[in-house]
């Protein structure tokens, strides 16, 4: 059943095979919405699976059960109110541990062709994943439906692209003569076991519990690892989702559905005691610098990848439109309120001011009308509330208040409490801008995660490459972006980025953004600065998740 799967899906496969070797646009799931694609009652359907959830114990059948636990609390203030099974963490790696030698016995292959199916499964299920993440994100509908469903479908394609690519390169076996002269040759035959290293963590974060999850998710499950998913507290809903269906595509094919598990942890002890239990050969984690660090330091058993947080920023160093300029930047800043990892936070600025195509603009100037492009976008209450979503946490919206509160820096444009008339309980805020000079490190040279922007006033362009440069090693980014007319401010900006080993975006004028990232295309992180620790995707985020143990005999 298994290789039959992997025939079934063998023309995806190649897709995205070809696209991760020739870094065009490609994509197998449809990041609009349409009834075309998805069917005419799917957006019903999607909807009406999502509302089935509320409120009620969301069964798995998992070992190690104890009770039922879960308190998520919607940024929209929609009542969720579900409740999902806790389960003793030894259980869950028994369990998975046991669960691969079924696992290893179908092959590269047939994993391969089961995790197609785990997606195509999930790329079905897009409406209902996508309200889930929109209900505990605070994402808007439309970037939850693309980020939260088919984008992670991506990147989760992505990863079993790449572990298939790897795994591929291993013949199954071979027969080794060495010849002897006059002597008979030395004849072996020598065959090879690709075989997973152990249980693979997943820990996701608050903001894209499927985005950040899936590639980790895949990578290691597509390599032959059992897979225990531990959701962040106030969004579970889609991984549980997530880890549902793959339990049930598992058992259609004659796998122990133990293999994927959840595990919803009340408390970080346990969390701990999962990461660092000698069985668990790799954690995936997104999130704050104060865990992720304790992670690498502790989990020395694991290899672990780790997405954690940096200072992103832009240097503006001339442009010759100015217009289109502002209006990209300001939709960077506002999307999902800022809470996105590769948003930008520090926009650095020549003291002197810049050319444009309207003219000389001093650095005052700048602010200003930067500002006046946030609110110009924000200006109908329906773009804004469907652009900024609500705020994920009471901690960023802590964040915000205390930036309006000019401690930081000089006001250039202070947030503002939105309401929703959708969605009433949805605490909504629009960026704020602070100035400040690039003396004044303190404010801008930590992440200030949230719709929370400095332009910095740097002494000339020069220094705002420097200044950038400096941030990205010492603090890290997974994005800087550059805008100038000038090549060689370009080449010395390139420069500066592979010093830093951070991705470039340059002179961002139409509708592709700094925090964005499209699968099979952008590297998500280079791994090289103290943001990430690794890469969405390249072969090192699947190759050391599994061994190849040989045999040999004579014959």
């Amino acid at each position: 059943m298994s290789h039959l799967l992997f025939d079934k899906h063998r023309a995806t496969l190649d897709g995205a095979l070809h696209a991760i070797a020739t870094r065009g646009y490609w994509s197998p799931y449809s990041e609009m919405p349409s009834p075309k694609v998805y069917g005419e009652t799917a957006a019903a359907d999607g909807k009406q699976a999502f509302e089935a959830h509320l409120g009620r114990n969301f069964e798995l059948d998992q070992p190690g059960q104890s009770g039922w636990g879960g308190k998520e609390a919607s940024p929209y203030g929609v009542a969720l109110d579900v409740r999902y099974p806790l389960c003793d963490h030894e259980a869950l790696i028994a369990a998975g541990l046991a669960a691969m030698k079924g696992w290893q016995a179908v092959g590269a292959a047939g994993r391969t062709g089961i995790c197609l199916e785990m997606l195509e499964r999930l790329n079905r299920q897009s409406f209902e994943i996508g309200h889930a993440v929109m209900m505990t994100t605070g994402q808007g509908w439309m970037m939850a439906f693309q980020a939260g469903a088919a984008h992670a479908q991506d990147r989760g394609l992505e990863a079993v692209a790449y572990a298939w690519r790897e795994q591929s390169f291993v013949p199954a076996e071979t027969v080794w003569e060495k010849p002897q002269g006059k002597n008979p040759a030395l004849v072996m035959k020598k065959q090879f076991e690709l075989v997973g290293r152990g249980v693979g963590l997943v820990v996701g974060c608050g903001t894209f519990p499927t985005w950040n999850t899936y590639p980790g998710l895949f990578a290691a499950l597509s390599t032959g690892n059992a897979v225990i998913v531990k959701p962040h507290s106030n969004a579970i809903l889609p991984a549980a989702i997530t880890v549902r269906t793959l339990r049930a595509v598992l058992a259609e094919n004659g796998i122990d559905p133990n293999l994927v598990t959840l595990c919803v942890a009340e408390q970080r002890s346990v969390t701990q005691a999962l990461a660092t239990h000698p069985a668990v050969k790799s954690v995936d984690f997104t999130g704050s610098n104060v865990f992720g660090q304790w992670l690498i330091d502790h989990c020395k058993q694991a290899q672990v990848y780790a997405e954690l947080a940096g200072v992103n920023n832009i240097v503006i160093d001339s442009t010759d439109a100015y217009k289109a300029m502002l209006g990209n930047l300001a939709f960077t800043l506002s999307l999902y309120s800022g809470q996105m990892c590769t948003t930008s936070q520090a926009i650095i600025v020549p003291a002197g001011g810049i050319a444009t195509d309207e003219g000389h603009k001093s650095y005052d100037e700048v602010c200003a009308d930067l500002a006046k492009a946030v609110e110009r976008l924000l200006g109908k209450p329906e773009v804004a509330c469907a652009v900024l979503g609500a705020m994920q946490s009471s901690a960023t919206a802590e964040r915000v208040e205390q930036a309006n509160g000019a401690s930081l820096g000089r006001v250039v444009l202070a947030s503002r409490k939105l309401d929703n008339p959708e969605f009433p309980g949805a605490d909504v805020r629009t960026p704020v801008l602070l100035a400040v000079d690039a003396a004044d490190e303190a404010a801008y040279m930590e992440e200030r995660f949230g719709p929370i922007s400095f332009i910095v006033k740097a002494a000339d362009t020069d220094s705002a490459i420097a200044l950038s440069e400096r941030i990205v090693s010492t603090h890290g980014a997974l994005t800087v972006g550059l805008y100038s007319s000038s090549q060689d401010v370009i080449d010395a900006m390139t420069e500066a980025t592979w010093r830093g080993k951070v991705a470039l975006s340059i002179n961002l004028t139409g509708g592709v953004f700094v925090n964005q990232s499209s699968a099979f295309s952008d590297y998500h992180g280079t791994g090289g600065n103290p943001a990430a620790n690794a890469s969405y995707a390249d072969s090192a985020f699947v190759a050391n998740r599994f061994r190849v143990v040989q045999r040999r005999y004579h014959v």
